[in-house]
């Protein structure tokens, strides 16, 4: 029932395109900044409890703060399971000062935060979260999918990033049972947003363009590779010259290169898993960086676009960065 409910309040409601105004930068960093500057958590969302977050969530946005202040931050990709363990009743739920309002309240972290639904979402009332855009000043979410462009300051280039709901794509999972998503409640509707992504990845010019939802490509931890995302997103990816894929779902950072696409798995927002029972299951010398440990009491990415790169540093929660790769402008 919950899911035909979805699935009509889907077609009643047209496609949204977020796409802001051109991006200028910090005022606070005077008039030189030629880069765009952003952080990706995923796998965030606290506990349905009291007191409400992990001590991997606490640490985490504290650190968020201090990297957004001292390296820069100008939003945030928030890439699901946003409110553990089923999502959110209502937009008037208490989770959402709880888990997000009351724990990232770093004054660097009043920025846009760019948000998508993952799994733990879908099972509770996503159209809430969507509704909360209009209750929240940093809290952006438009749709279930949607666009976002921003010009690179002082520069002729573009970050385009296009942001998924692959729940809606591939179906939900039982993350206490297999964790593979089941199968989308409806083709029709996993199809339109598949129609939807192509044809922006057709037409899209931008010098960066990066792709975005909760479940990952690739991915060596507890879930493994999405055979549907396998199936489905990752030949356009490779097609359409996609700088690199972003998501959450395994709570561990990871990063790999292949076929000339970065994947960024950043899940370590409220949990960290050393869990690396997928190794063998993604191609040979692709995996670039993992880490689950404990010690580093979750963490996040920070990405900086220039017109020539795309950095991407991970960074953990105890204020040290782990691993950094660098992505070329796309060549078009």
């Amino acid at each position: 029932m919950a899911s035909q409910l979805v699935s009509i309040l889907l077609i009643l409601l047209p496609v949204s395109i977020c796409s802001p105004p051109p991006f200028h930068g910090l005022e606070s960093e005077g008039t030189n900044r030629s880069s765009i500057r952003f952080l990706v958590v995923g796998d965030w969302g606290g506990l349905p409890n009291a007191p409400f977050v992990t001590p991997v969530e606490w640490a985490t946005a504290r650190e968020m703060g201090r990297t957004a202040e001292h390296l820069g931050a100008d939003f945030v990709l928030a890439l699901g399971d946003n409110f553990y363990y089923r999502g959110v009743k209502s937009v008037d739920d208490p989770r959402f000062q709880e888990t997000f309002e009351n724990v990232y309240t770093a004054k660097s972290l009043n920025i846009p935060w760019y948000v998508v639904a993952g799994n733990h979402d879908h099972a509770g009332n996503v159209r809430a979260q969507i509704q909360y855009s209009k209750m929240s000043q940093r809290w952006n979410f438009p749709y279930y999918y949607y666009e976002l462009n921003f010009n690179i300051p002082h520069t002729a280039g573009i970050l385009q990033v296009l942001m998924l709901d692959t729940v809606l794509l591939c179906g939900n999972t039982d993350d206490f049972q297999d964790g593979k998503p089941s199968g989308p409640a409806s083709s029709v509707l996993a199809n339109r947003q598949l129609l939807w992504l192509q044809e922006r990845l057709q037409r899209s010019t931008a010098d960066f363009l990066l792709v975005a939802g909760h479940y990952p490509v690739w991915s060596v931890s507890k879930h493994g590779p999405t055979d549907c995302l396998l199936r489905r997103l990752h030949p356009l990816l490779v097609k359409y010259k996609v700088t690199a894929y972003l998501c959450g779902h395994d709570h561990n950072l990871q990063y790999f290169k292949e076929s000339s696409v970065g994947y960024v798995v950043s899940g370590a927002g409220n949990f960290i898993d050393p869990d690396m029972r997928h190794r063998n299951s993604v191609p040979r010398d692709t995996l670039k960086f993992f880490t689950g440990k404990s010690s580093t009491l979750g963490g996040f990415a920070h990405m900086e676009v220039t017109d020539k790169k795309l950095i991407v540093t991970f960074i953990q929660a105890r204020g040290t960065s782990l691993f950094r790769a660098v992505l070329p402008k796309r060549s078009l």
